[in-house]
């Protein structure tokens, strides 16, 4: 087992479960630490959980030197109160993460995003997530690779009507259309984070987007070897 170490924020979401469960199985991490407001449901032997005020990151922040930091943090204006509340969710605290992350010899910063991220955007969701981008472009991190998914499609605690109705859309219709057709109408939390993983394992590049069409074709790829690997035993 290697004696790397990853970091992970926004643990307790729909992508941040699943990377936890991915990467607990990954021999390249000798341990996995979650900062967290909250305990996580699930107890491993490699998984550390520091449960911290955000508010407070730069005396809270882990002082031991971590390769990989994996960021899902996200909130949405019914959680958040406000957008400022969300804009300081969804961007600052991201974004002193990964300056304080680089500070202590990070190697690899990992962001989950969203599709159509951009600064420009009339849209505050999506602007919001094309400045963080642009921001922790201008930290000049040795690596940034950025996930882009569309509508995340899971049960969640907070009742949404209208994306109850395109998850089940989703679920039973996209099968009709071309992958590139299907990415954009949703992604499984599960495959982004297997791609977020199967990133932090072979990105060499200093900048890697993907889209959801690409996080698709990583997990397919995955599940296929798998299969292959289960028919070989």
């Amino acid at each position: 087992m290697s004696d790397k170490k990853a970091l992970v924020v926004g643990a307790t979401g729909l992508v941040g479960t699943k990377l936890i469960e991915t990467l607990l199985k990954n021999e390249s991490y000798s341990e996995i630490i979650v900062l967290a407001r909250k305990p996580l449901e699930i107890e491993h032997e490699k998984l550390k959980v520091l449960k911290i005020n955000f508010d407070h990151l730069e005396d809270e922040y882990p002082a031991e030197e971590v390769t990989d930091v994996f960021c899902c943090l996200g909130t949405t204006i019914k959680k958040a109160k406000s957008k400022d509340q969300m804009y300081k969710v969804d961007v600052e605290y991201p974004y002193q993460i990964a300056t304080l992350a680089k500070k202590n010899g990070l190697s690899h910063f990992l962001l989950v995003s969203a599709m159509g991220a951009n600064p420009k955007s009339n849209m505050f969701y999506t602007r919001i997530k094309g400045e963080l981008e642009d921001k922790l472009l201008s930290l000049n991190l040795p690596k940034l690779s950025v996930f882009r998914p569309s509508l995340l499609i899971a049960d969640r605690e907070e009742f949404r009507l209208g994306e109850l109705i395109a998850v089940k859309l989703v679920k039973y219709t996209s099968w009709a259309f071309p992958l590139s057709i299907q990415a954009k109408m949703g992604i499984k939390p599960s495959v982004v984070a297997h791609a977020m993983n199967q990133s932090a394992l072979r990105d060499k590049e200093p900048l890697m987007i993907y889209e959801s069409r690409d996080m698709i074709q990583i997990d397919n790829i995955i599940s296929h070897k798998e299969l292959i690997k289960y028919k070989h035993n």
